[in-house]
């Protein structure tokens, strides 16, 4: 199995037929699929990612697993993940450290309130998801416009549930610019606080400016200067990770893509030296 290394892009179905027929751009060094988009799909599409996973790394960027939710785990779908999950063997599945269901499912990223509760009724689920999995589960920093209930501050509440759970951070540069902007703190402090030893992979991604103090988490536009230059001082501050354009909508044609993709290399081999990280 190949190591997750450089740049990454999330791969849309749109773009299967053309990267199938074709060479894989060489900045890219490994893809990001949602698992839920992928787990019943027709045999042609289907021998089609086969073909993808056999030539290039790939990791799992979950939108269901819901793992803040009131509701009681969804063990059925998890262990149909795994299944997922052996059978393209791809190593790494990230979900959000948020919820996304309640009585019914909400299409969205609800914010976990900031409390000990939250942090022990988290912990006990994503425990539970490691042990049915087979590995770690890899939790995204998220963005969230507004804090029900907080007891604590955003930092301390994210590096509480990575310690007790024992669980990995996929840290996503945009959502904490993001989060800086809405709720007004230093990204570069806030940065700085997450846990360097625990970090499996990065986000990087566009966004919509709402208004001056308020953005809005998009995956829909490119990426902005102070976001890549967030990404150059998380490099420094942490090392060279492996990273991932996210590009949701309003998708560009593929050399537009793959221009921002190769950014990313360039602000990897301009970091400063120190040691990086590649993922089996």
């Amino acid at each position: 199995m190949a190591a997750v290394t450089g740049a990454g892009v999330g791969l849309r179905r749109e773009m299967v037929a053309e990267l199938a027929s074709g060479l894989i751009p060489a900045s890219v060094g490994f893809m990001e699929v949602a698992p839920e988009n992928w787990l019943r799909v027709n045999p042609r599409l289907k021998r089609q990612f086969r073909a993808l996973t056999e030539r290039v790394p790939f990791v799992c960027h979950g939108l269901s697993l819901s793992i803040g939710a009131p509701a009681p785990l969804d063990e059925a779908f998890v262990r149909q993940l795994k299944r997922f999950l052996d059978e393209h063997q791809i190593p790494i599945y990230s979900e959000h450290l948020s919820y996304c269901s309640g009585n019914a499912h909400m299409y969205d990223l609800m914010p976990i309130p900031f409390t000990e509760a939250a942090v022990g009724h988290v912990v006990e689920r994503v425990q539970r998801v490691q042990e049915i999995l087979g590995r770690r589960l890899v939790l995204e920093n998220v963005s969230y416009y507004a804090m029900p209930g907080a007891e604590m501050d955003e930092l301390t509440f994210i590096n509480e549930v990575l310690s007790r759970a024992d669980c990995e951070l996929l840290l996503d540069v945009n959502n904490i610019y993001v989060n800086s902007v809405n709720h007004r703190y230093d990204p570069v402090a806030f940065m700085q606080g997450l846990p360097t030893e625990r970090i499996r992979y990065m986000h990087i991604a566009g966004h919509y400016q709402e208004a001056e103090d308020l953005i809005v988490d998009t995956h829909g536009a490119d990426v902005i200067d102070p976001v890549w230059q967030l990404l150059g001082q998380t490099y420094a501050h942490h090392g060279v990770h492996p990273t991932l354009l996210e590009r949701d909508f309003n998708l560009p044609s593929m050399p537009v893509l793959m221009a921002e993709v190769e950014q990313i290399v360039q602000i990897q081999q301009a970091a400063p030296a120190r040691a990086g990280r590649a993922l089996a």
